[in-house]
């Protein structure tokens, strides 16, 4: 049975897909970020947008998840109800990120693509 895309792991190989969504995010430089989306298209859109979140939701801490927004440059973590709201913007603030009025960040300037910056992906 050949490879397809899930909103969890994929059934072949369990923990793979996480270990690669927590590698790329681990690249993410201080100051950008990518989308959920963006990190799904980048690991071959094996997962879901909505995968790479869930993932993201149970990271190792030296995983910069934070630097992982939506497809709005808002933040979509002050959804959840076990986690701190303002958290992600408090720390996106911190590399240096500026928020519009909106609550969302300019995805134009802030936005990493491995792929231009020479790196393999």
């Amino acid at each position: 049975m050949g490879l397809r895309r899930v909103h969890g792991d994929l059934e072949e190989r369990p923990g793979n897909v996480a270990e690669a969504v927590w590698e790329l995010v681990r690249r993410i430089p201080p100051g950008r970020v990518m989308t959920y989306g963006q990190v799904a298209a980048v690991l071959g859109s094996r997962i879901s947008p909505r995968a790479v979140g869930w993932i993201l939701h149970r990271c190792p801490d030296d995983v910069p998840w934070q630097r992982v927004v939506n497809v709005r440059g808002g933040c979509s973590t002050d959804r959840l109800p076990d986690f701190p709201k303002g958290l992600q913007r408090a720390l996106l603030e911190a590399e240096g990120i500026v928020f519009r009025e909106t609550g969302t960040l300019d995805l134009d300037r802030y936005r990493w693509r491995p792929e231009e910056d020479g790196e393999r992906v």
